[in-house]
C-alpha cells in the first residue's frame, strides 16, 4: 500500500490512545483461517488499491489499539500477532470478550453508528495492524460488493461465536468452558496438528483463562491438572492440546 506515512511505535502506546504508527512488519509466519491460497490475508487485496485513509503500524505486546470511551473513527485489521478484546466494570473487574488472530478485525461497530468504543483492544503479542478510517472503509465496501460480503460473513461468524460463548456461560460448567477456551486458543481444526498436538501461542496463564471463562482461578487450576492427568493436554509453559479434549470433554455428556 503506497504513499502511507509511518512512525516508530513507542512505549507510550501501552498507556492508551490510538497506537503509534511503525514500520511495515513481515507477513505472518504460519497459515491461519484468514489467509488466502497465495499467502495474503483475505482483506489485503481489497485494501491494496486504497491510497489514503489506510495506515499500517506495529503495536508492542501490551500496547493498546484503542480503549473504552475513545472516538470510534476506524476499523482495525490484524495482519500479524494477536489481540484481546475486553471490557471493564465500574468496580474494575475485567471480562475478556475474545481474541483475534491474523485475518480478524475489530472496531467495525463504528460502521453501524457507534460513536465511542465500548471495549478495549490490547496486543497480547507484537502485532501488526492495518487501520482504515471509517469513511474510507464505508466507501470501499459500497464500491466492492465482494469485500462487503466477506466482511459481513466474518462479522456474523464472530457474533455467532459470542452467542455460543454466552450460552456456554449459562448452561455449561467450568470444565467444558475451559476445554472450549483451550481448543479455541490452539486454533484447533484451523491449522495442521503436529504429533504433539495443537500448541497455544502465545503462552496463556491460568489467571487469563479464569478471566476468559468467568471462573475462579482455583477451578481452572483443578481442571488443568485433570486434563494433564488424562493426557488431554501437555506442557506447563506452552500448552499443547490434543483432539481428545474435544471428544472427551466438549462433546461428552
Amino acid at each position: 500500500m503506497a504513499n502511507r506515512r509511518s512512525r516508530v511505535s513507542s512505549p507510550s502506546s501501552s498507556r492508551g490512545g490510538e497506537a503509534p504508527r511503525a514500520g511495515v512488519a513481515p507477513p505472518p509466519e504460519r497459515r491461519s483461517r484468514g489467509l488466502q491460497a497465495g499467502g495474503a490475508l483475505w482483506f489485503e487485496p481489497f485494501l491494496e488499491p486504497i491510497q489514503r485513509g489506510v495506515t499500517q503500524f506495529v503495536v508492542p505486546k501490551g500496547g493498546l489499539i484503542y480503549t473504552e470511551g475513545q472516538e470510534a473513527d476506524a476499523v482495525y485489521f490484524v495482519k500479524k500477532g494477536r489481540v484481546r478484546r475486553s471490557v471493564r466494570s465500574k468496580a474494575g473487574q475485567e471480562a475478556i470478550l475474545g481474541t483475534l488472530a491474523p485475518g480478524g478485525f475489530c472496531g467495525d461497530q463504528c460502521l453501524a453508528g457507534q460513536a465511542s468504543r465500548v471495549s478495549t483492544v490490547t496486543a497480547v503479542a507484537p502485532t501488526t495492524v492495518v487501520k482504515v478510517e471509517k469513511a474510507v472503509l464505508a466507501k470501499a465496501l459500497h464500491e466492492a460488493p465482494p469485500f462487503s460480503k466477506a466482511l459481513l460473513a466474518r462479522a456474523l461468524r464472530r457474533t455467532i461465536a459470542v452467542e455460543k460463548g454466552m450460552c456456554g456461560q449459562l448452561f455449561n460448567h467450568t470444565e467444558k468452558r475451559l476445554a472450549r477456551a483451550l481448543l479455541k486458543r490452539s486454533q484447533f481444526g484451523q491449522i495442521p496438528a503436529s504429533a504433539q498436538g495443537y500448541a497455544i501461542t502465545p503462552k496463556v496463564s491460568e489467571a487469563a483463562l479464569a478471566k476468559e471463562i468467568g471462573a475462579p482461578r482455583s477451578q481452572v487450576q483443578f481442571f488443568i491438572n485433570k486434563f494433564h492427568r488424562l493426557g488431554l493436554i501437555e506442557g506447563r509453559g506452552e500448552i499443547r492440546v490434543h483432539a481428545a479434549l474435544l471428544t472427551d470433554v466438549v462433546l461428552g455428556d
